[in-house]
């Protein structure tokens, strides 16, 4: 019971640090100029590893059955000889009348060319981890609660890992990116790092007073936006295609407001610009004209990715699976780009929101997004004042006030008081939709409820959200983070 109810505290702190998460969709504006999927950057595709595992991920699901099967396993697995060699294999393992592989020819095929998903992660105990660090929780006066925080602050260990020598010298055989520094994972089947997820963890880090394990993960994650102009959803390769929201910038912050370490904000500067290049770039850009014919530039989610996604690939392949080739196509970008909010999934991305094949998630303006952006503008403005950067810190500047205005000009709506997520009006939408929208007109525009659900008394109700998704170690984060609040 005690666990239900510090899963209850933490998924309710969620929200109250995400207000946006309690969302109306709105189509206020007069004229829009969304990047269409014709415009769309030449998206990726597979590895020639990823092709592979994803190929005995399918035979796996025929082999051994659904039951207890788990997708992403099998392209986290670690190659232990050469690609060229394991491939040869696998296309020669013997099929039954049906196609299929028999279940222990394949398990005795996995055995032999491949190492346990995760094995290329090693146990690490940080540098900085003390069993009670000084000063912790100082205004925390229970006992039992002290104790518990202690518990608490004693998974650190079990969730700290180092990259294994083999990823960075032997990169072609894991789909695990090579970092330098040690990480902290979520724990579960999430065996690497995660992008949003890391903000929880440093904060969580912060409070442990574990200051060169927090440096040290946002070293990590800025050397991925070196590798590939953005940081990705996850350290493997097969979430190199997508980002997730962008708190890079925050946890920049949060690590130089604890160090003061001016070498680190120097180093991270130059890739924090990049970064909001990447957002700012054609793949996300949003233009639209206001009522009073102003043009403002903002941001939606939108992945690199027109296929099934690796660590899902037979899951995406069912969804899509009644639909013509070309819509199949947009919808393995929707759902893919869904992955990208770290909303993954929510009927707030849907329209029609029981159903998966729905997902019209390039074609939403965000809220919370756009909030991101402009606190990455403001942050980066910051960081140049403090560097010396005058004109840098004009331009970000400048920047978080145009971000602003977009935001309060297109997404603000009057009669709901709120800030409202923008639907780029499409073909696409439905009459169901349509008719939704027009039983809400009370509100004074027309606006589509989709996550949460209101009804006209007010009652609230949540549907299709996988709070599974705020894993183990983001609540850990969070809970030792309400602690130091409400000590205070």
């Amino acid at each position: 019971m005690a666990t239900e109810l510090s899963v209850l505290r933490a998924a309710i702190l969620i929200f109250l640090i995400f207000p946006s998460s309690l969302l109306f969709l709105s189509t206020a504006a007069s004229k829009i100029w969304p990047v269409g999927r014709a415009e769309r950057l030449s998206s990726q595709t597979l590895t020639p590893l990823e092709s592979l595992l994803t190929g005995l991920q399918s035979a796996a699901l025929r082999s051994f059955g659904q039951e207890g099967f788990d997708p992403k396993l099998y392209v986290d697995l670690p190659l232990k000889t050469p690609l060229a060699e394991a491939k040869a294999a696998f296309e020669a393992l013997p099929q039954l009348s049906n196609g299929t592989i028999p279940s222990a020819t394949l398990k005795d095929y996995i055995d032999k060319f491949y190492d346990a998903a995760g094995s290329d992660l090693l146990p690490y105990t940080p540098g900085d981890y003390k069993v009670e660090p000084d000063s912790f929780l100082p205004r925390v006066q229970s006992g039992d609660a002290r104790a518990w925080a202690l518990k608490i602050h004693a998974l650190w260990l079990q969730l700290s890992r180092k990259v294994a020598n083999d990823v960075l010298n032997n990169s072609d055989l894991h789909t695990l990116l090579p970092l330098t520094h040690p990480v902290i994972v979520p724990g579960s089947r999430f065996r690497e790092v995660y992008y949003w997820d890391s903000y929880w963890i440093i904060r969580g880090l912060v409070v442990s007073k574990m200051f060169d394990t927090a440096k040290g993960i946002v070293q990590n994650l800025l050397s991925l936006v070196e590798a590939y102009g953005f940081v990705p959803n996850g350290a493997r390769t097969y979430y190199t295609n997508r980002s997730q929201p962008p708190l890079l910038s925050e946890m920049v912050r949060v690590v130089y407001k604890s160090t003061s370490d001016l070498k680190f904000l120097k180093e991270a500067f130059h890739l924090l610009v990049r970064e909001h290049r990447f957002w700012d770039s054609a793949l996300h850009r949003v233009r639209i004209k206001d009522k009073k014919g102003q043009i403002h530039l903002l941001s939606r989610y939108s992945a690199n990715w027109m296929e099934p996604r690796p660590e899902s690939f037979t899951t995406d392949e069912l969804i899509a699976q009644n639909l013509s080739e070309a819509d199949r196509q947009s919808l393995y970008h929707e759902i893919a780009s869904t992955a990208e909010t770290g909303w993954d999934f929510s009927s707030r991305w849907m329209e029609n929101t029981s159903t998966l094949s729905s997902l019209r998630t390039s074609l939403i303006v965000p809220v919370d997004l756009n909030a991101f952006l402009f606190q990455m503008a403001t942050n980066i403005a910051y960081f140049a004042r403090e560097l010396g950067k005058e004109k840098s810190a004009k331009h970000f500047g400048d920047a978080a006030k145009a971000r602003r205005l977009a935001v309060d000009s297109i997404l603000w709506t009057s009669q709901a008081g709120q800030w409202l997520d923008f639907w780029i009006p499409s073909k696409n939408h439905t009459d169901e939709s349509l008719r939704v929208s027009k039983e809400l007109n009370h509100l004074g525009t027309e606006i589509l409820l989709i996550w949460p659900k209101f009804s006209l008394s007010g009652k609230l109700y949540f549907t299709y959200y996988n709070f599974l998704r705020f894993r183990v170690i983001r609540i850990m984060s969070i809970i030792l983070y309400c602690y130091c609040r409400e000590s205070r």
